[in-house]
């Protein structure tokens, strides 16, 4: 009996489409970080090889013929599938990180948040001047972080081939801010 509900599990799972998945696995949580706000958990997801190799199997068919020379992926849930995409793809993978996380010579970009100020850093060495690299995150929410990410990859000398998001919340507008550094901004889900 168990393994036959496990082949129906794994036969169910393969029938559905990823944003189907996606939106069964992220749940939401309220009032976090603070009253008002819900929030997307994707911490589901990682509970869940086969979804997130699935996932992972999506961003890789995706970006394969996009002539990518880099991945760089914004701290700290822009690692969880942006390094291992970097990977698969045999690409490196930047870190982007806030200020003070990184050891060797680094270039800074200062940016505005709803509520303060916030500065992110990458190594100076991290690309070549006119490398594509894809910006990946986990959430697209008023893109100032990604927005913010471009600036430190154009800084740097590359030019920003596209954005990746597992999730956007479309309500709060973030690809206005996105649109001036590439056209090429994709999600797997969107609220």
């Amino acid at each position: 009996m168990k393994k036959h509900m496990k082949n129906y599990f794994l036969t169910y799972l393969c029938s559905m489409n990823i944003e189907t998945k996606l939106r069964e696995a992220i749940r939401d949580v309220e009032n976090f970080p603070k009253p008002g706000i819900l929030f997307k958990d994707i911490s589901p997801i990682m509970l869940n090889p086969i979804l997130s190799g699935e996932v992972l199997d999506h961003l890789v068919d995706f970006y394969a013929d996009k002539n990518l020379q880099a991945i760089a992926g914004i701290e700290s849930r822009g690692f969880l599938f942006g390094y291992p995409l970097a990977i698969r793809l045999g690409l490196p993978f930047v870190l982007i990180r806030k200020a003070g996380k990184l050891p060797y010579d680094k270039i800074s970009y200062a940016y505005d948040l709803e509520y303060g100020s916030a500065v992110i850093e990458m190594h100076s060495d991290s690309l070549k001047p006119g490398d594509r690299v894809l910006i990946h995150d986990d959430l697209l929410a008023t893109g100032g972080s990604a927005a913010a990410a471009a600036e430190l990859i154009k800084k740097c000398g590359g030019e920003v081939a596209g954005f990746s998001f597992l999730v956007c919340l479309s309500f709060l507008n973030g690809r206005d801010k996105l649109e001036n550094h590439s056209n090429s901004i994709s999600n797997l889900i969107t609220y």
